[in-house]
């Protein structure tokens, strides 16, 4: 069942700047301009603009980041006034504060509505719950991971049929290591201070810096080996701090005091990631909370590059410890100095086996084709629903 011919997609997100939520939001877009229809979002817009309109989407600037509820009611009309100007087919809301917005337009207007559940929120509150919930109140609600999707069964009462999940994609064409050129890996090296002799084992924790990612984690863990004595691996945090200055600070203190200089390395935002992973060993995914997919475990895998995660969340679905990586128990440096110093040791041909057979799975189940096109068959059908309700 192909879309409409006239469909219109109106994705609307926080931001466009870096991170799984603004990267699925492009993959659509491109993903509804191939198939012939059109691909708009409302979005505050980022660093990765460029990218949506390169894919044929159109963005509508507006502070669909803000949380302040006269901010949030604003927004809900410029969203009505759009969907009706540009006869919006059906919204698909990608975060919570612009979903309130989403979902009053779509009331209004009588549009279909779709939310995608990214994250697994806490709620310490019946208030913060109401809140995480607007994600639960579209047509259909979509997980990104099965982990996700049990989640918000158990935590909203969702009706099973009603949520499905979507893994994440990665695009399997953009990291692909023969598509990766010895330039783009060398000119990285330079950027991050790598000489090409340098063969120490090297790790890379891609994420920006937020402590829950895992990057003082893994800084203690790497202080701990230096204790023992052993120099054999560079660390190297690649992501903004996103004005987190003072974690970054944090960081690069505990560096300095652990006399890590020469073995951690805080070298920024990266536009280049599959160059990024080939010049790495190593990928760690060391998050203290559980991640609802995380991106960065499996784009390594897709790269030929074992992961280490930590031993939660939708990583017990993205890696097979012991033969694509290890799952490490959360926010134990010990365990973690441990899984490392094991993940160096390995001689260079496992790892290089280790990271085959991690590519291999990722690229059977987490290809961003496949979860594109399961997107858009939940449209789809969504569509097709609303057209069979009697009318009133």
């Amino acid at each position: 069942m192909p879309l409409p011919p006239d469909f219109t997609l109106l994705q609307v997100a926080p931001e466009l700047e870096t991170g799984g939520v603004e990267q699925t939001t492009v993959d659509v877009a491109a993903a509804v301009a191939r198939a012939g229809g059109r691909a708009l979002v409302a979005s505050r817009g980022g660093r990765m603009t460029d990218r949506l309109l390169a894919a044929g989407g159109r963005l509508f600037a507006m502070p669909a980041h803000s949380k302040n509820p006269l901010t949030i009611a604003a927004n809900a009309g410029r969203l009505i006034r759009l969907v009706r100007r540009e006869g919006v087919s059906l919204i698909h809301a990608r975060s919570r504060a612009p979903a309130f917005s989403a979902l009053w337009a779509a009331r209004a207007t009588g549009t279909p509505f779709v939310a995608t559940y990214h994250g697994v929120y806490n709620a310490r509150s019946g208030l913060k719950r109401w809140y995480n919930a607007v994600m639960t109140r579209g047509d259909v609600v979509i997980a990104n991971s099965e982990f996700t999707r049990a989640h918000v069964i158990a935590e909203h009462g969702v009706a099973p049929e009603r949520v499905i999940a979507i893994p994440r994609g990665v695009d399997l064409a953009r990291f692909d290591p023969a598509a990766v050129s010895d330039e783009r890996v060398g000119a990285l090296r330079r950027a991050w201070g790598v000489e090409a002799e340098d063969r120490r084992v090297k790790v890379l924790l891609a994420g920006r810096l937020t402590r829950w990612k895992g990057q003082a984690l893994l800084v203690e863990a790497a202080a701990r080996l230096k204790a023992q004595g052993r120099e054999d691996f560079l660390i190297l945090l690649a992501g903004d701090d996103q004005g987190r200055a003072g974690y970054r600070a944090e960081l690069e203190a505990a560096v300095a005091a652990a006399g890590l200089g020469g073995q951690v390395r805080l070298v920024g935002h990266c536009d280049d990631m599959p160059a990024a992973y080939l010049l790495a060993d190593l990928a760690a995914a060391p998050s203290l909370d559980p991640e609802a997919f995380g991106r960065t475990a499996v784009e390594p895998q897709v790269m030929g590059r074992p992961v280490l995660a930590a031993d939660h969340g939708a990583f017990r679905e993205t890696m097979r410890p012991g033969e694509t990586g290890w799952l490490i128990a959360p926010g134990d440096a010990a365990a973690w100095a441990a899984a490392l110093a094991a993940a160096i040791a390995l001689p260079a041909e496992t790892r290089r086996r280790m990271g085959e057979a991690g590519q291999a799975r990722a690229r059977r189940l987490y290809s961003v084709d496949a979860m594109c096109a399961a997107t858009l068959d939940v449209y789809e059908g969504v569509l097709e629903a609303r057209r069979r309700q009697p009318r009133s």
